[in-house]
């Protein structure tokens, strides 16, 4: 019999560790290849760990609310034969055998770099985890960066943070770093309210769990660092709802899959948005990211009453057919807690189907670090005037509002009309000829 270590695997770039949420098997317990051994949490997405071999695991090295670093040890396998991977392994894996040149590690860096949040400078590696803290405790950057990181390449972790936070009471107040955008006032923990709220008689306390805590930290932080502008517009979609009439059961039968709305209105959204580039963007202090890639949010409600945000990647590069079968792939693992932590990933516009709850319009909030969203009302039949070479006509119409929030720093009302605008041409104008 061999020893094997299972190890907290990448989990996408920017993701340095992971929370033990719950072990699926216990210690004595057999496994097979491919079974999910352990449910972890990383930012707002749980997911399984599965098992790369067939064993029994008779050591877990990470208990339920621990945080693993990506590469370490959470289990001991015993497995078949003489094989395993032994402690030398382990550290291979987590560490290069020879540190690349200066010149290979600076390629290898930029991108990380990039994905840096907004609020802090592209010379800091932090993890969702780690920047919420840092944020809420109002840490800046230049104290960050007094912080010696024991994680992965001297990464600070949450121990180190927290650590950090215990003693900062002994240490001078550090400013706020200049990366900051001076006009947006700093997030505020939501687990330190103003006043204390008493419960009355017969009322029912709930508990936040570990989701919603994270949806209604960002939620506040968001509303603080962005102001919300909002347009407004009334779209004839008829065009729209004749095509996926004529289409939807013949994609069925050919695909194996539904037909909804949503690839036609993110399809409209990605050429509204290479008309305006500019739209496609996001603040780091002082300076304006231009967004190379097009990769669309689509904020999903889930069955706990929960809500979260998968990406579509590259969408300007997907036909309609497989922006079709990406959302729908999107929205059956989000509801299925099936989502990888990178599905989550990379948004740079965001689209919000108000109106699969009915609601005509809404004005919701601009996820960090994107600069503007899209809500989508229902699809309604109404008496509406047309312009016919006869003269004007009253003929019953599928209209709809859609309603575009958009971040006032950098988004005028121009940009953000013009941008709602053409998701509104391109959407009436819809070819009743287009392919699927």
């Amino acid at each position: 019999m061999a020893e094997y270590k299972l190890l907290l695997p990448s989990m996408g770039e920017g993701v340095m560790e992971a929370t033990i949420i719950s072990w699926l098997f216990n210690e004595g317990d057999s496994v097979k290849e491919d079974d999910s051994v352990v449910e972890i949490a990383t930012d707002k997405v749980d997911s399984d760990v599965p098992t790369p071999v067939s064993g029994k695991i008779v050591k877990i090295l990470k208990q339920k609310d621990e945080v693993a670093k990506v590469g370490e040890a959470i289990a001991i396998l015993e497995i078949e034969g003489e094989g395993g991977n032994t402690a030398s392994e382990e550290v291979k894996t987590e560490t290069p055998a020879a540190a690349p040149d200066a010149e290979t590690l600076k390629t290898i860096e930029e991108p990380l770099k990039v994905a840096a949040s907004t609020e802090f400078s592209g010379d800091l590696y932090l993890s969702p985890l780690v920047k919420s803290i840092a944020q809420q405790e109002n840490i800046s950057e230049t104290e960050l960066k007094t912080i010696k990181g024991s994680g992965l390449e001297g990464r600070i972790t949450k121990e180190d943070i927290l650590a950090y936070v215990k003693n900062r009471g002994n240490q001078p107040v550090q400013q706020a770093a200049p990366v900051q955008t001076p006009s947006a006032p700093q997030p505020v923990a939501t687990s330190a309210p103003a006043a204390t709220i008493t419960a009355a008689a017969g009322d029912e306390i709930i508990p936040m769990d570990r989701m919603r805590k994270i949806i209604a930290e960002n939620m506040v932080k968001a509303k603080q660092i962005a102001p919300h502008v909002t347009s407004f517009i009334e779209t004839d979609v008829t065009n729209v709802v004749k095509w996926r009439n004529k289409n939807k059961s013949l994609f069925e039968k050919r695909e194996g899959e539904k037909l909804t709305f949503m690839p036609i209105f993110v399809k409209a959204v990605v050429k509204a948005i290479q008309d305006f580039p500019m739209i496609n963007v996001s603040v780091s202090g002082e300076n304006i990211i231009k967004k190379k890639n097009i990769n669309i949010g689509m904020a999903t409600a889930l069955p706990d009453g929960n809500l979260i945000v998968p990406v579509i990647k590259n969408a300007d590069q997907l036909s309609l057919s497989g922006l079709a079968k990406a959302i729908n792939d999107l929205a059956y693992r989000a509801r299925n807690k099936k989502l990888r932590p990178e599905d989550t990933q990379g948004a740079t516009y965001t689209i919000s189907n108000v109106g699969s709850f009915g609601n005509l319009m809404g004005t919701p909030i601009i996820p960090q670090p994107q600069v503007a969203i899209l809500a989508i009302g229902a699809i309604v039949k109404k008496p509406a005037v047309l312009e016919t070479p006869d003269g004007d006509v009253i003929a019953i119409r599928n209209l709809m509002f859609m309603s575009h929030s958009y971040d006032h720093r950098v988004v005028d009302g121009s940009l953000g009309g013009m941008m709602l605008k053409h998701v509104h041409d391109y959407l009436e104008n819809w070819d009743l000829n287009t392919e699927i």
